[in-house]
């Protein structure tokens, strides 16, 4: 039988479940990280204690801080790394990837500064044709994936046949993929919800209840869409896994460390405070900044990432935000959700 390698990069919680599928799926893989002490563990313990507490990973994952180690070789490539890192990654791995390597990645945010989708950050730095990319989301956390418990996610491409080699690599028993051809809308649906997630996280922290939430999720996916179409995007994205399906899991499970993070947000714990203790990159907090950027460059009407914008940054008590949105002036809802 040949050997088939794939590579992922980075060994965070994300990416060490990914690997897993991918192992169970007969891949040899090579997990990068830049943690010596990190790559030990998973070598010789089987384990990723910090980022996946009590999950035993597959003999056939290879930790290593070694990029060529990791890349060269590998038939698929996929970036893990947090937005804020990519760039860095990417350049990192493009003088060891394989030419006919197929690179997916499954990071959720934009890049600050640019406000560039992940996708695009990729080519740039890989030298590659933006339409061969794919990305895998949907509603996944780590914690449940390592335990092999059903899941089921999207990946996008421009390429079909991209999209189905992904697909085909990571489909299981447990892990079910469904392909898709919107890039944008997948990437700005899996993006935005962490913002969403944070409010969530805030407004069950102050006990609003479930009827607050409901409408929080709700207009949150309104304001998704809005925003995804006006950067390109199918509509019927936002209504499947990669849309209202990632915003649900993200919003009401306390796997999810955006909703955490808001939660303590709403106990009183300040920013900087919640960010350490989490430990773990959260997403929803550069995103919520970023995402604001980008809703005034198209004109786009924002006004819960307006608002979690002014808590996280500005300091504006989170019952004071929630005033402020219930005190928006009358619209009507089918409308609005258009961006109309």
């Amino acid at each position: 039988m040949t050997e088939r390698k794939a590579a992922v990069l980075v060994a965070g919680s994300w990416g060490t479940a990914l690997a897993s599928v991918l192992a169970d799926n007969g891949y040899d893989v090579a997990l990068w990280t830049r943690n010596e002490a990190q790559a030990d563990e998973i070598n010789t313990r089987r384990t990723n204690g910090r980022y996946l507490k009590d999950a035993e990973l597959p003999a056939n994952i290879a930790a290593t801080t070694d990029m060529a180690q990791a890349v060269g070789g590998a038939e698929l490539v996929l970036f893990v790394a947090p937005s804020a890192a990519m760039r860095d990654v990417a350049k990192q791995a493009a003088p060891h990837l394989r030419g006919d390597a197929v690179v997916a990645h499954a990071t959720k945010g934009f890049e600050s500064g640019t406000f560039k989708r992940m996708t695009t950050v990729l080519a740039e730095e890989l030298k590659t044709d933006v339409g061969r990319l794919v990305v895998l989301s949907g509603p996944s956390h780590a914690e449940e994936v390592v335990r092999r418990l059903p899941t089921t996610v999207v990946v996008a491409s421009a390429s079909l046949d991209a999209a189905e080699f992904v697909q085909d690599a990571f489909i299981t028993p447990h892990f079910r993929v469904y392909t898709n051809r919107d890039v944008v809308g997948v990437e700005v649906a899996g993006a935005i919800k962490n913002i969403i997630a944070l409010g969530a996280g805030l407004s069950d922290g102050l006990g609003f209840g479930d009827n607050a939430k409901a409408a929080l999720l709700t207009r949150g996916l309104a304001e998704i869409s809005r925003l995804g179409i006006a950067m390109g995007a199918n509509p019927l994205t936002f209504a499947g896994l990669a849309g209202v399906g990632d915003l649900v899991v993200t919003c009401t499970s306390r796997h999810s460390r955006n909703w955490r993070a808001g939660a303590m947000l709403a106990e009183g714990t300040s920013l900087d405070d919640v960010l350490s203790r989490m430990g773990m990159v959260v997403e929803g907090v550069r995103t919520t900044s970023v995402a604001r950027e980008i809703a005034q460059q198209y004109g786009v009407e924002m006004p819960i990432t307006e608002q979690l914008f002014q808590v996280l940054f500005a300091r504006k008590p989170a019952r004071d935000a929630v005033e402020t949105l219930m005190g928006r002036g009358r619209t009507h809802e089918t409308e609005e959700s258009a961006g109309i």
